[in-house]
């Protein structure tokens, strides 16, 4: 960590600002609004895809930026512009299935199209999904016709970091990125898309420097931004065991406010 205080905050929401039941308490947004007037700006940094964006908002009303679909949609809101919009082309995404059914078997696979609120998923609904959902039904074949935001594929035999293992042995960075984000699926998004480069869209377009930027996290998906920012890297404490490796800090729990908790002391140091 640093002296003084950090020039941009970015956080995870579900699992890190965002308690078990999905909801963010009073005090987190209170904490939120002092650190935004003290002149830092706020980052939502999320694996939410554009439909989600006014949950998003909710969640955190105070962000000046919302870096969307693992890094993919870079929304400005302040001026209510997208500065970053990145789709997968369906041939590609298919030759990444194809690859990774080779290796995983059959997968369970969802598909996320549309970025207007709350359209609809498409693909075969799975009852694992932990969020409300809608699913539109459609073969792959339909679903592969078009360009995605991102897609989310399930093993019926294999554990979510299993599966995230093989696909980063046969899926080449250049044609897909692949990531997971403590749901039970491993998320495909398009090539060089990631929470880091989101989060360097937004640094470049304020003239902010990685080196004065704090982040928050609790999973794989939040890796590309820890190894991006240089002023602090906090994982809360119910983090994977691969972001505590890596942190600098550790915060309470997303249940416990770990990350205003962080903030507030932040603040009155």
């Amino acid at each position: 960590m640093k002296p003084g205080l950090p020039k941009l905050i970015a956080t995870d929401l579900d699992g890190t600002l965002v308690r078990s039941d999905n909801t963010v308490s009073a005090y987190t947004h209170e904490v939120l609004d002092r650190v935004r007037a003290a002149g830092i700006r706020i980052v939502a940094a999320t694996g939410r895809g554009p439909r989600l964006t006014s949950l998003t908002r909710n969640d955190i009303r105070v962000a000046d930026f919302l870096v969307l679909a693992q890094g993919g949609w870079v929304l400005d809101l302040e001026d209510s512009r997208y500065l970053r919009q990145a789709r997968l082309p369906g041939p590609a995404l298919g030759r990444v299935l194809g690859a990774l059914e080779s290796v995983a078997g059959p997968l369970s696979v969802m598909f996320e199209a549309l970025e207007h609120d709350d359209s609809p998923l498409w693909g075969d609904y799975d009852p694992t999904w932990r969020f409300p959902v809608t699913v539109e039904a459609r073969s792959r074949a339909e679903c592969l016709d078009s360009e995605v935001i991102k897609a989310f594929a399930r093993s019926f035999e294999l554990g979510v970091d299993e599966l995230l293992a093989m696909a980063h042995r046969v899926v080449p960075p250049a044609l897909a990125t692949v990531t997971q984000a403590g749901l039970d699926y491993v998320e495909i998004c398009p090539p060089s898309v990631d929470k880091g480069t989101g989060l360097s869209v937004v640094a470049e377009s304020i003239g902010v420097d990685p080196s004065d930027v704090l982040v928050f996290g609790d999973m794989p998906n939040d890796l590309p931004m820890f190894a991006w920012a240089g002023w602090g890297r906090v994982a809360v404490a119910n983090a994977h065991p691969s972001l505590l490796a890596v942190a600098d800090d550790v915060t309470l729990t997303n249940d416990e406010d770990g990350v205003a908790r962080y903030l507030d002391r932040l603040l009155s140091r």
